[in-house]
């Protein structure tokens, strides 16, 4: 199969968006788009039409034709194939099939296309993996982001640490010295701060360098002998106090607990990322299609010093799981005491960037293995679609950030939703309704959403795409610790464990 050129023209030849795959010229590549509505015609059924050159393989849609360009050689099969996949493109980047949607998103187009044709040959993609390498989301790229995220998150913790110091320190500043002088600003009611000093016990006497020009009620009652303090009352009022003048106080609990806190913040020189990505595709009447377990452990050593280390894991009885250290690793130390290291001690891991040390792969046909099942019933009434969605949860996992986005038939105004388990969403670009639940656990394993918009085809709400993370894995697999090759000694490392759908659809 050569695919010459893929476009999306008008039924008048003119090219909206055009690729072309070989090395031709531009008049040639016009010359052949302009010639195409002449050959179609109308009334014929076919989706080729021949020259004496070339082959167009193209798909009505509506006011716009996708035509791809092939030599006659060609298997036709194949460039069927290739048009339907580059058909459900389309429908991802632009809002609507007109002229003007697709020259707006004329540059997403041409890459997208470029992921399933290269050099003129279809590459082996799926329209959700083409997705995905679009949004050009990497292992590495999560990383980095997790590492700069506990940067932050340290920062910030530091700030805080910083900032309880100051406020302790301006707390301390008012405690009685062992003279007995307590110095807080007393503000008037004239608006003025009057400096004074008093040498008795509780007397309040006013330092002027904390004077701020505002009245309050702090000081009402004032008189020339001063505010005279009960024992128990001191540390409150002074608060009081300083709290009137627009001081943010901390009490000394609250500020010691935030210090250990953030002082217990460690910095590890290791992290481990253990992470799978689940592939299911579900039949709309019920039925698993196909279940795809795909797992990595990553490492990241931040300093050579610390890159001489051996990782022990533990896995978790599943029968099922194929697992398949990387060329570098000791696969028979790995096989007896499920130890991962190199084959050479003496060579240490790589620094600074995240490298893969464990794969696995785990495939199956058992219904029961299915995290969140979705069951969808449209049903027409009275010129209106109801339709009733409903998930039922698995047991065995804690599903986070779930998001189930269902298509729509084009809409002007959002549906009507009569009830829902959860939040959710009107997408009117992508002409989507978006489901999202926080968190499913034992309170919530089921829920249920209604909604209702004008009459419309069964399959219209077709395919369902489900989205979701999970703090355990199937494979279950566990770093329990992480030793130095020589002496054995252990070393802290900071580990995350993640459970990411992937391709998660039902069709």
């Amino acid at each position: 199969m050569v695919v010459l050129a893929s476009s999306i023209i008008n039924k008048s030849g003119k090219a909206l968006v055009s690729r072309q795959f070989v090395d031709m010229t531009r008049i040639r590549i016009e010359g052949l788009l302009a010639a195409f509505p002449k050959l179609v015609g109308s009334g014929k059924q076919h989706t080729y039409v021949e020259t004496e050159n070339v082959r167009y393989v193209y798909q009505p849609m509506e006011s716009l034709y996708l035509i791809l360009v092939t030599n006659k050689q060609s298997n036709i099969l194949e460039d069927l194939e290739t048009l339907r996949l580059l058909s459900k493109l389309i429908p991802e980047y632009c809002t609507s099939l007109e002229e003007e949607s697709v020259c707006k998103n004329g540059f997403k187009l041409i890459f997208a296309f470029d992921e399933v044709i290269c050099q003129g040959h279809k590459e082996a993609v799926s329209a959700s993996q083409v997705k995905e390498y679009m949004e050009m989301d990497s292992q590495e790229e999560r990383m980095h982001r997790m590492m700069m995220q506990t940067k932050i998150n340290e920062t910030k913790d530091l700030m805080k640490k910083k900032a309880n110091e100051i406020d302790k320190s301006k707390l301390d500043k008012t405690r009685p010295d062992r003279s007995g002088i307590i110095s807080v600003p007393i503000s008037f009611d004239n608006g003025y701060d009057l400096p004074s000093t008093g040498r008795s016990n509780g007397t309040f006497v006013a330092d002027e360098s904390k004077s701020k020009g505002r009245p309050t009620t702090a000081a009402a009652g004032s008189s020339k002998k001063g505010m005279q303090l009960g024992k128990g009352q001191k540390t409150s009022r002074i608060i009081e106090c300083l709290k009137a003048e627009g001081e943010d106080i901390v009490e000394d609990v609250q500020a010691a607990a935030v210090v250990g806190l953030t002082a217990s913040v460690p910095t590890d020189p290791i992290a481990v990322l253990v992470e799978e990505k689940i592939t299911v595709q579900c039949k709309r009447d019920g039925g698993l299609e196909s279940f795809d377990i795909q797992g990595t452990l990553s490492l990241v050593v931040q300093n050579r010093d610390d890159a001489f280390i051996r990782v022990q894991v533990e896995n978790g009885a599943n029968d099922g799981v194929q697992f398949k250290p990387h060329p570098n690793i000791d696969k028979d130390l790995f096989a007896r005491e499920s130890i991962l290291g190199l084959k050479d001690s003496r060579r240490p891991f790589p620094t600074g960037t995240p490298t893969g040390i464990l794969k696995w792969r785990m495939t199956s046909k058992d219904e029961s293995l299915i995290p969140l099942n979705i069951n969808c019933w449209p049903s027409i009434s009275g010129g209106e679609t109801y339709v009733s969605i409903e998930y039922e949860a698995s047991q065995r996992f804690e599903l986070q950030n779930v998001k189930i986005t269902i298509p729509l038939p084009a809409l002007r105004d959002p549906p009507t939703v009569n009830q829902v388990d959860g939040e959710w969403r009107y997408d009117s670009r992508r002409s989507v309704l978006e489901w999202s639940v926080v968190l499913i656990d034992n309170s919530n394993r089921n829920g249920a959403m209604e909604f209702v918009v004008p009459a419309a085809d069964a399959s219209v709400f077709f395919p369902i795409d489900v989205k979701f993370t999970a703090t355990k894995t199937f494979c279950d697999l566990k770093v329990v610790s992480v030793l130095q090759v020589d002496g054995g000694n252990s070393v802290r490392f900071a580990g995350s464990t993640q459970l990411l759908a992937d391709s998660y659809q039902v069709v």
